[in-house]
């Protein structure tokens, strides 16, 4: 159990765990493909078109928020090995509801975007292959995302590093791209590539301050998923410099893939000239005379709706499998497979995914519906991400001793956290300015409402009414300066396993 503190070394030995066979490099291109979703590829032609240049200070000041978020979860995990994953944390921190509802949000989330991936794939195989049965791409998607990560944790590293790396590819090469193109003088229609278009079209706010909130509304929603690598932790070789490297590249990525991007983005084309539901990438690639423009964008947002469809089927499973663990869903998604693999969390996970084969059929309102639940989505990201600085909150306050051992702080503190959770409560309320988000934004407190009507129900079984007591023996203990007692230790992990 890793819901009671440097506890239980004994049940570590017990029973099987997570394979740690997940590298640095695995890591590292693991963080860098949650932070470029597919938004950037095809969602950012709306972003600029409803906020103009300021778009740039949008993805900034988002990402730097955002980092906060990410080293508050590094001290954290890093300050006690034996946690998985943030839900973990938030379980042993803020206590056993927090961790059933973090585990069962997250895994709301990624198989609602899972899911949505699931139909992108679909519509972008049917603008390469004309005529494939729009079912068949998906089915194909999901059974071959089963039987990667069905091998082993290292298969789904290697997977997830080379969807990152085409991404990466891309990025890049829409930057050297368009830098020729503005150093060379290049002229179309539109007028010059050059760095002043950033600024002569209406200035850095031309559609002034609304627009500039319109920029946020959409835009955090391209980073859902930058918090993935901190679903790894139990899976990483080396976690304690494995992590903290991913986590400080964050502002390096933000800066190059996103701000770098959007830069040149509408320097080689005025911002007016954006649509919203065309993608940039397409537009400045025909601008610099690659006929096959549409094919390689649609190739690359193929591969990122892959990436992302394959750390959801990782994500959702490994959140299931925790669940299992803790006693919030059924013990046989609890199970390993021999290669150390959640194999039955896996099969519920893709079984979810498959379901975004029977949307395809559903008509364009069920399209749209959908879109709304996948904002819905996002939203609930913003909750965990809220949960994971609560829990630092918590860590400070009881773990002080462990906060000042770490090598890994935060920085900024505490203050840092209020001033994230105040950027927090602004992007709710950008949410409330448009029709579509305000309606996502009020149907949310229903899955809420329906976790605690379920945790209301788990809460008296005899396995949680003794991590409970635990918790509170724990709070105890600590704030009487010492852990609990390691016999008391085990004789609840008895109770808890059945042993």
């Amino acid at each position: 159990m890793t819901t009671m503190t440097e506890h239980s070394p004994g049940s570590v030995q017990q029973q099987p765990q997570l394979d740690r066979q997940l590298t640095n490099r695995h890591i590292q291109l693991i963080a860098i493909g949650g932070a470029i979703g597919t938004g950037l590829f095809m969602g950012s032609g709306k972003t600029i078109s409803a906020a103009g240049p300021s778009v740039i200070l949008v993805y900034t000041i988002i990402g730097f928020m955002l980092f906060f978020v990410m080293r508050a979860m590094g001290e954290v995990l890093l300050s006690n090995l034996h946690y998985k994953s943030f839900s973990d944390v938030a379980a042993d921190l803020l206590g056993p509801w927090a961790g059933f509802f973090t585990g069962a949000t997250y895994w709301f989330c990624w198989v609602v975007t899972g899911t949505a991936d699931v139909i992108a794939i679909a519509g972008y195989s049917q603008e390469l292959l004309p005529g494939i049965p729009m079912w068949l791409p998906g089915v194909i998607t999901v059974v071959v995302l089963l039987l990667l990560n069905l091998a082993t944790v290292k298969a789904f590293g290697e997977t997830e590093f080379w969807f990152a790396l085409i991404k990466i590819v891309a990025i890049v090469a829409l930057i050297v791209t368009g830098l020729v193109m503005i150093f060379v003088g290049f002229r179309s229609e539109a007028g010059p590539a050059t760095f002043t278009n950033l600024w002569s079209h209406g200035g850095i706010f031309p559609q002034g301050f609304m627009g500039f909130v319109a920029g946020f509304q959409i835009a955090v929603f391209a980073f859902v998923g930058i918090e993935l690598v901190g679903t790894t932790a139990a899976e990483a070789k080396d976690p304690e410099n494995v992590l903290p490297k991913a986590i400080n590249s964050i502002p390096i990525r933000v800066l190059l893939f996103y701000v770098g991007a959007l830069i040149i983005l509408m320097s080689v084309m005025p911002w007016t000239q954006f649509i919203a539901g065309h993608s940039p990438f397409i537009a400045m690639f025909s601008l610099a005379g690659l006929g096959a423009a549409a094919t390689i964008v649609n190739l690359v947002v193929l591969t990122s709706a892959m990436s992302s469809a394959n750390s959801g089927v990782y994500s959702t499973s490994r959140m299931v499998y925790g669940l299992a663990q803790e006693g919030d869903a059924p013990a046989l998604f609890g199970r390993l497979s021999p290669r150390k693999v959640p194999r039955n969390a896996l099969f519920l996970s893709c079984v979810l995914l498959l379901s975004g084969v029977a949307f395809l059929y559903a008509g364009q309102s069920i399209g749209r519906a959908f879109d709304m639940v996948t904002t819905v989505s996002a939203v609930c990201f913003i909750f965990v991400w809220s949960i994971i600085l609560a829990s630092y909150l918590a860590f400070r306050r009881r773990r002080a001793a462990l906060h000042e051992a770490s090598k890994f702080k935060m920085p900024g503190g505490t203050t840092m956290v209020w001033v994230v959770f105040a950027f927090f409560g602004f992007v709710l309320w950008t949410l409330t300015t448009q029709p579509d988000t305000l309606v996502a934004l009020l149907v949310t407190p229903v899955w809420f409402v329906f976790l605690g009507l379920a945790w209301a129900i788990l809460r008296r079984r005899p396995a949680h009414l003794v991590r409970y007591a635990g918790f509170q023996q724990a709070l105890a203990d600590e704030k009487n300066g010492g852990p609990r007692p390691a016999p008391q230790v085990a004789a609840d992990e008895k109770v808890l396993t059945g042993d």
